[in-house]
C-alpha cells in the first residue's frame, strides 16, 4: 500500500509558490510500549492526579494549566488565553534563505517529512528540487503548524524533497561545554587509525544492514510468554571495569583482524566485500620500526 499523505502546504519561493503533499518519514508508532498493570490480578492502572495540598483527587474538569515562575508559585492561564499565544498556521512554508547542505549540522535536526508535488505544483517541484541539487544548497524558512512555529530545511534527496524539523539554537547546547582535554596524538597511532577506518570504510550508508536487536528480543519474549513458556534470563557477563592497553597494539589488532563481509556498490552494480586497505601491512611495518 502506497504511502498516505498527512497534510498539505504551500513552499513560498520567492513569487513562486509550490503545492506540496506531506508524507511523515518516520514510524515512531512502531516503537513496542508496555501498560502498567496491578500485579496481583492483571488489570490496567488508571492514572490519577492529586492536589499536594489537599491530597484528594482532582477531575480532569478542575485541572488548570500554570506556568512556576519561583518556587511553588503560578501564574493561571486559561484554555483561551493559552489559544490566543498559539501561532496561527498558516500552510505556508516561507524560504528565507539559501546554505550549503553541508552547513546545517545534524545535531539540530528534529522530525522529517517527505514532500511531493500536489495539484499544479509537478513543475515549479522538479524545478525547485532540481536547482537545489545542482547547487548543493538547501532553503531554510518558517513553517507555522500545530499552535507552533518552526524553522525548517528543504533539501533535495534524489528526484525528490525533504522538508526536515530544525531545533532552534536555545535547543542544542554547545559542545564547548563539555571538557576536552588536549591531548597528543603521535603520527604513528594516526597513521594506523587512518588505514583501520579506511578497511572499514562504505560508499554508501545501507540501514538495511543495521536491525534494531533488542527489539527483536522483546518480541521473541512476548510471543514466548503469549504461548504460556517461561523465560530464561540471561545473567549479565561482569565487566570488571575499563580495560587498560596499549593504543598501538590495539591498532595493529585491529588491521589485522578480518573485517566483516560488508556489502559494497561497485560501478557494474555488484556487490562485494571490502578490500583491506592499500598499504595496511607496509603502515604496520613502518609502526613496529620505532
Amino acid at each position: 500500500m502506497g504511502a498516505r499523505s498527512i497534510g498539505s502546504l504551500t513552499i513560498s519561493f520567492g513569487l513562486v509558490s509550490i503545492p506540496v503533499k506531506l508524507f511523515s518519514a518516520t514510524e515512531t508508532s512502531r516503537a513496542i510500549s508496555f501498560n502498567l498493570l496491578h500485579k496481583a490480578c492483571g488489570s490496567r492502572l488508571k492514572q490519577q492526579y492529586l492536589c499536594v495540598k489537599e491530597d484528594v483527587p482532582v477531575s480532569r474538569e478542575d485541572m488548570a494549566k500554570g506556568y512556576e515562575f519561583a518556587k511553588d508559585q503560578y501564574v493561571m492561564f486559561t484554555p483561551e488565553e493559552l489559544k490566543a499565544l498559539e501561532e496561527a498556521g498558516t500552510q505556508m512554508a516561507d524560504v528565507v534563505e539559501f546554505v550549503p547542505i553541508e552547513a546545517v549540522d545534524p545535531v539540530f535536526f528534529d522530525k522529517a517529512y517527505y514532500l511531493a508535488p500536489d495539484k499544479f505544483g509537478a513543475k515549479p517541484y522538479a524545478l525547485f528540487a532540481r536547482a537545489l541539487r545542482e547547487s548543493g544548497r538547501c532553503a531554510l524558512g518558517r513553517w507555522a503548524a500545530r499552535g507552533k512555529q518552526y524553522i525548517v530545511m528543504i533539501r533535495p534527496v534524489g528526484a525528490g524533497l525533504v522538508m526536515q524539523q530544525l531545533l532552534y539554537g536555545t535547543e542544542v547546547r554547545s559542545i564547548d561545554e563539555i571538557e576536552i582535554p588536549a591531548t597528543e596524538v603521535k603520527e604513528a597511532e594516526l597513521k594506523l587509525a587512518q588505514q583501520l577506518i579506511d578497511q572499514q570504510t562504505s560508499e554508501r550508508f545501507d540501514p538495511s544492514a543495521y536491525t534494531d536487536d533488542v527489539r527483536a528480543r522483546i518480541e521473541h519474549a512476548v510471543q514466548k510468554k503469549i504461548e504460556g513458556q517461561e523465560i530464561t534470563l540471561a545473567t549479565p557477563a561482569e565487566t570488571g571495569g575499563a580495560q587498560v592497553i596499549d593504543l598501538m597494539e590495539a591498532l595493529r589488532a585491529s588491521l589485522e583482524k578480518k573485517p566483516p563481509a560488508k556489502p559494497k556498490e561497485t560501478r557494474g552494480g555488484m556487490r562485494k566485500p571490502p578490500k583491506r586497505a592499500q598499504g595496511a601491512d607496509a603502515a604496520l611495518k613502518r609502526a613496529a620500526k620505532r
